[in-house]
């Protein structure tokens, strides 16, 4: 990969963008990079938890300035050309709607900046480390335009209102200490190393759990985000319904008691209707 860097152990995978020449920056290939190694995370079923982190100066200074000198060309001069702005939008929306999505959590380890794209990025993960030095910054609203592929959407969730207004109203950095203080970011560290190694070290502990436990508590959390508590409860209820094992619960007692890791089945690799395996 041109973009990025995957590695795996014990079940934890570590996804590192790796142009830091270029402050990873997201051009064309970058989504295409993106998108493909977040399909392959989810199908296997392999991995149990995501850690993503970053090389360099800074996590990522977002879109690439060249995607709006003519990478891509966006075409306002017609209602087709806009309407192809549209589905273009939906193409990179979905791709971080991938992390939301995806069958693990997914831990962001955040150094200096968070700018533009990186926080529509960072706030698709689960859980967000970052360093003292760490920044963020919804960028598009200096360079004239609206943010477009998940922060004004997502942020809400995380932050109060107040706070998102005023950062995308006034492309404000925010610094980490006050992301943490509302919210954005779980914990702070004086360095990249100690933020890697604190988001490598909680993404061992989930790996450690059963992985369809984890996975329907993703799925639980993110439903009951966005309805009222009564549907989550009986969503809640179809969840636990569906996935309840009498023996994986004996197994993390046992495994409790016995003060050793727990022995669980990875998650089942998925397979397309066009991929040969069935007629």
């Amino acid at each position: 990969m041109h973009c990025f860097e995957l590695a795996q152990t014990d079940h934890v995978a570590h996804l590192v963008l790796n142009r830091p020449e270029a402050m990873n920056t997201m051009g064309p290939v970058f989504w295409r990079e993106l998108d493909a190694v977040l399909d392959t995370l989810h199908q296997r079923g392999e991995a149990r938890a995501l850690v993503l982190s970053s090389t360099g100066r800074h996590f990522s200074a977002g879109m690439a300035l060249e995607v709006f000198g003519g990478s891509i060309e966006l075409d306002d001069a017609s209602p087709e050309g806009r309407a192809a702005i549209f589905d273009l939008l939906a193409r990179l929306q979905a791709t971080f709607t991938r992390l939301e999505t995806l069958r693990i959590p997914v831990i962001a380890a955040i150094q200096g900046g968070c700018i533009g794209g990186a926080v529509d990025l960072v706030t698709a993960a689960c859980i967000r480390y970052a360093t003292q030095d760490a920044f963020f910054c919804i960028q598009e609203i200096n360079i004239g335009m609206v943010a477009d592929v998940g922060t004004l959407q997502r942020l809400p969730k995380l932050v109060p209102l107040g706070v998102v207004k005023e950062l995308a109203y006034t492309g404000r950095r925010m610094p980490a200490a006050r992301a943490r203080e509302v919210g954005l970011v779980n914990e702070v560290f004086d360095t990249p190393e100690a933020c890697l190694a604190a988001a490598l070290q909680c993404a061992r502990e989930i790996a450690a759990k059963s992985p369809v436990a984890i996975w329907g508590t993703k799925q639980v959390i993110h439903y009951a985000r966005d309805h009222a508590v009564d549907d989550g409860l009986r969503q809640m209820g179809w969840m636990q319904g569906a996935i309840w094992s009498n023996a994986h619960v004996r197994e993390a007692v046992s495994a409790m008691k016995e003060q050793r890791a727990g022995a669980f089945p990875s998650l089942a690799p998925l397979h397309d209707f066009g991929d040969g395996r069935a007629s």
